[in-house]
């Protein structure tokens, strides 16, 4: 591709995130200037937020990332490492949640990991700790790796959506998710795993750019710049749902199977 083709190209994926911006009732994302150096219960498909706007794009193809990018500061978009990227972040406020937070909740795991886990936002237990998933729903996510696909949490990298506790454990609305998911993107970007789970409807719907439900996208390959995702369940929908784990476990044994992990 000529520099002019990829200019060309680069201009048209910005404007399509600009356009999906702007379709979740922003006008433009606020980037923080430069800076020094849990999972939550969330609902999943009985959510009572509304989802966040479609694209227009196929759920099997998720936007480029470079487009995403451009939203970030410098030192952000040229973070080669997860550590790097968390010390560009900072005492992030780029979004209102920032004065109500305690801890922001960057991610955890291996940095070079196959296989990273997606949540919607931090809860209680994750904002007072600095770390995703770490409630019941998260006992739950650590059941589904050390038992069911005999790894250990360590060998797999979590991280959420967005990064600081929504007040009150509330839906993460449609300019806090805009205005973080770009640090998600390049983490992904830095790790490069294997495969990607998304869990529940506003991680899913976040990285498809697509009002589909978390029930429709279950169970189905998607594809995340060249990366495959399978939406599932959101594990707080298991702690209600308890016999909707069964549908988890089958897409957790699609991920295994695509890992080549597991009988």
């Amino acid at each position: 591709m000529s520099e002019r083709d990829a200019l060309l190209d680069l201009v048209r994926q910005t404007r399509a995130h600009v356009e999906w911006l702007r379709d979740s009732g922003l006008e433009f994302v606020e980037t923080a200037p430069t800076r020094t150096a849990s999972d939550r219960p969330t609902p999943d498909e009985t959510t009572s937020g509304d989802p966040i706007p479609a694209s227009g794009l196929p759920v099997q193809a998720a936007p480029d990332s470079t487009a995403t990018d451009q939203l970030l500061g410098p030192e952000i978009r040229s973070a080669t490492s997860l550590s790097a990227l968390r010390d560009a972040i900072g005492d992030c406020q780029s979004c209102k949640l920032a004065p109500h937070r305690t801890n922001l909740v960057f991610g955890v795991g291996n940095p070079e990991a196959d296989l990273v886990f997606v949540g919607e936002a931090p809860g209680h237990d994750e904002d007072l700790r600095g770390e995703p998933f770490v409630g019941r729903a998260g006992q739950l996510l650590t059941d589904i790796i050390v038992k069911g696909m005999k790894l250990r949490r360590e060998d797999v990298y979590i991280a959420n959506i967005i990064k600081c506790r929504p007040p009150q454990n509330r839906n993460p609305e449609a300019d806090e998710i805009a205005a973080c998911e770009p640090f998600l993107v390049r983490q992904l970007a830095i790790i490069q795993p294997r495969a990607i789970v998304a869990l529940g409807t506003f991680a899913a719907q976040a990285l498809l750019r697509t009002r589909t439900s978390i029930t429709r996208l279950r169970g189905t390959w998607a594809d995340y710049h060249g990366i495959p995702l399978m939406p599932t369940f959101h594990p707080a929908y298991l702690l209600r749902s308890p016999s909707e784990k069964r549908k988890v476990w089958a897409d957790i044994q699609q991920v295994m199977g695509v890992l080549g992990i597991g009988p």
